[in-house]
């Protein structure tokens, strides 16, 4: 299994799922990464209403991950958490692979693959 979800990014995920307005029975959450951010990568989750033809396809619980084969070695053993906040509220990611990461938490480096970085903002 690539993504782990804690049982809060579940039930979260799952609401934004069912709030969103296309009933498809393909839909589901795409989870990847792309270069940009401070550290070079940068998490990427979206609502996605099929799966690309080349996705890797999860299942969480009753939440549907997409993940596109180029972000898969990236997010290996990741884990998506759900924190609830008076300070800050969101999605955090424990990435096993991450040789370092930002302080805002939104981007990091995974050794000598990770592209160039650029400031946060």
């Amino acid at each position: 299994m690539t993504v782990t979800l804690t049982e809060k990014a579940e039930f979260r995920l799952r609401a934004f799922l069912q709030g969103s307005a296309d009933p498809s029975a393909e839909k589901g959450i795409r989870v990847g990464v792309s270069d940009g951010g401070c550290n070079g990568y940068e998490y990427k989750i979206d609502i996605a209403n099929a799966p690309r033809p080349d996705d890797l396809i999860e299942y969480q619980g009753r939440v549907r991950l997409y993940i596109d084969p180029k972000s898969a070695p990236l997010l290996q053993g990741v884990q998506i958490d759900f924190l609830e906040g008076l300070m800050e509220s969101g999605f955090k990611f424990s990435n096993p692979n991450a040789t370092d990461t930002c302080g805002c938490g939104k981007s990091f480096q995974a050794g000598d693959c990770t592209p160039s970085a650029v400031p946060c903002s």
